[in-house]
């Protein structure tokens, strides 16, 4: 019996931490503050979301202008071998 009341006790005790601890981080205003956070983590992903894109585009505009030039090399690669033959 008195080990299950050093458990109660050290789970009240928890408790008691967790919420001082939740009251010094938050306040009094939880509800405002917690809207506030929410909106935080809206703006911050959004913002990911943009860099996230931004850098698919890039790689896309850098892969589309690696082919190009790839391309251009093998017309003039062509040209080189067959000089003669009319377009």
């Amino acid at each position: 019996m008195p080990r299950d009341l050093d458990v109660q006790l050290l789970e009240s005790v928890a408790v008691r931490r967790g919420r001082l601890r939740e009251a010094l981080i938050w306040g009094r205003e939880r509800r405002v503050r917690s809207t506030v956070d929410n909106l935080k983590r809206l703006a911050v992903g959004v913002v990911l979301a943009a860099v996230a894109s931004a850098g698919c585009v890039g790689w896309s505009f850098v892969q589309d202008l690696l082919a190009q030039q790839q391309a251009a090399r093998q017309q003039q690669q062509q040209q080189v071998v067959s000089p003669g033959v009319p377009r």
